[in-house]
């Protein structure tokens, strides 16, 4: 699994990078936009979607619960200081996927009883897209919370995120978390396009050697 979040700029805007990942293979994108205000997220959020629908892409949006509602989107991505998980559940009810964030495997577990559908964990190490950064994980913080779920019986896909670049990505999936996020990295390349079309095809092969 391959998630891009939207991230912009000087070269490029939320709906560029919208495009570039799509462009490059991507079938799961997360419209982040943090401080932006409503009119900018729903007028973004309408386009952003409509370029996902045409590729089949699945299209999440960050903490607005509302707007994922109104719009029809696939889902909604849950930090730690948005809305709970149950609360996000009663209001959208089965047919959409909720995403959580976690740093610790108090964090996974809690989201896991809580009815999350998949798990944002990190941040691998630090990042810039993020302002308030929680304690940076690295391999062996994957390693003991893989571990962890598995002696615990919990079964939710883990999404590693925060500062990841193509080199990091075999030595994390190695760790058994079932997918990759990812945003600077992709437009920070100089041909961005080719950057997540390599991240795509090499998560896909690594994802048959360690999940078969």
């Amino acid at each position: 699994m391959v998630q891009f979040i939207t991230h912009f700029t000087e070269r490029y805007s939320y709906l560029d990078s919208v495009k570039i990942a799509l462009e490059g293979g991507c079938r799961w994108v997360q419209l982040r936009m943090k401080n932006a205000d409503d009119q900018t997220m729903r007028k973004t959020a309408v386009e952003a979607m409509a370029l996902c629908r045409a590729a089949g892409a699945v299209f999440i949006i960050d903490d607005n619960v509302h707007l994922a509602k109104e719009l029809g989107a696939d889902g909604v991505h849950l930090g730690k200081n948005d809305m709970p998980v149950q609360q996000a559940r009663e209001l959208l009810g089965t047919g959409f996927i909720i995403g959580g964030t976690a740093n610790t495997v108090e964090d996974v577990t809690a989201l896991y009883a809580a009815g999350a559908d998949y798990i944002g964990c990190g941040p691998f190490r630090f990042t810039t897209t993020k302002e308030k950064l929680s304690p940076v994980l690295g391999i062996e913080g994957y390693r003991r919370i893989v571990a962890a779920m598995q002696e615990k019986g919990i079964d939710i896909p883990i999404v590693s995120i925060g500062g990841i670049t193509v080199d990091d990505i075999p030595e994390i999936m190695a760790t058994g978390v079932n997918g990759i996020a990812l945003s600077g990295s992709v437009l920070r390349a100089d041909d961005p396009v080719e950057e997540m079309h390599k991240i795509v095809e090499l998560i896909e092969t690594l994802k048959h050697r360690y999940n078969g």
